[in-house]
């Protein structure tokens, strides 16, 4: 994506537990930015207005992009666009997070979920740069996921809720029942950090690195993988979050992956080079705020296209 340099570009990547919010243009083109832990929008949204407007005094914002947890609407012609909706976080659900920022700046402000923007970004600087589709998929307290396809975020009735899909849950190895509050033994209950916890009694980061849980997190991982790629075919799968982490956990994936594929899809990213088809992100933990001002590109792209 062609950047347009008439000036700064504003981010917010709302994560569950923390904000991060930065002026830039890209990647090696931050101006600034800011990290708080997540609050109540009371809190949080001033704060980040006063940070705008203290960081932009001569060079004023361009557009904003927010990426936020959610579930929220990121449906453009719908009358609660730009609203957290349902979700569980305190103070948060039916929270008009847009709003606020298009009435005080009177610029485009581009709004999706923390993963699509993780997507976007990777897609536009990092390890799907050139790429035509791509999956992103964080495994940490929780799992989501976003996709690009032909060029465009995948979006539909609402939006894509990755960690929620179901796969086989293997009773005898794992009795462990889940821990989603909503589907209790979904991808999501079974295999993200607080399902670790949980499941072993531990923190996930705690388990040594022979533990059983991380042969069993692979196993959920892959299956997971394989649906994806079933169904939305990407070009390449990005797999982020604190869980990966794990040494050795990549690995397990790939080979899973492949095993429970069984030479199904016959193309050598997946055959012979899973190591380069399945990947950590290229833009590390910035993935959020940099997809966040790629949302905000695209939303002053998108202005100045129809005007």
């Amino acid at each position: 994506m062609d950047v347009i340099k008439t000036g700064f570009y504003g981010g917010i990547e709302a994560g569950g537990t923390k904000f991060v919010c930065a002026v830039g243009r890209g990647p090696g083109e931050i101006h600034s930015l800011i990290r708080f832990p997540t609050t109540t929008p009371e809190i949080a949204i001033p704060k980040i207005i006063e940070f705008f407007k203290s960081e932009t005094q001569h060079t004023p914002l361009s557009s904003i992009g927010i990426a936020s947890f959610g579930p929220l609407d990121p449906r453009e012609e719908s009358l609660t666009y730009g609203f957290v909706t349902t979700t569980p976080k305190p103070g948060w659900a039916h929270t008009d997070f847009a709003g606020p920022f298009f009435k005080t700046f009177g610029v485009p402000v581009g709004f999706d979920t923390d993963v699509n923007g993780a997507v976007l970004g990777e897609f536009c600087w990092g390890a799907g740069a050139g790429l035509d589709s791509i999956l992103y998929l964080t495994v940490g307290t929780g799992i989501g996921g976003g996709a690009i396809s032909g060029g465009k975020i995948v979006h539909g009735l609402l939006h894509p809720e990755m960690g929620h899909i179901r796969i086989p849950h293997d009773y005898i190895r794992d009795p462990f029942p889940g821990n989603c509050p909503y589907h209790q033994d979904c991808f999501e209950g079974l295999a993200c950090g607080l399902a670790i916890s949980a499941r072993w009694g531990t923190l996930a980061q705690d388990l040594p690195d022979d533990h059983p849980a991380w042969d069993l997190e692979a196993h959920y991982l892959a299956l997971a993988l394989v649906n994806y790629t079933l169904i939305l075919s990407p070009q390449r799968i990005v797999l982020g979050g604190g869980v990966m982490d794990h040494p050795g956990l990549f690995d397990s994936v790939r080979s899973k992956f492949r095993v429970f594929l069984n030479d199904y899809i016959q193309r050598r990213e997946i055959t012979e080079n899973t190591d380069q088809y399945i990947v950590p992100p290229a833009l590390g933990n910035q993935a959020g705020v940099l997809g966040a001002i790629a949302l905000a590109q695209r939303a002053f792209q998108c202005k100045k296209e129809y005007t």
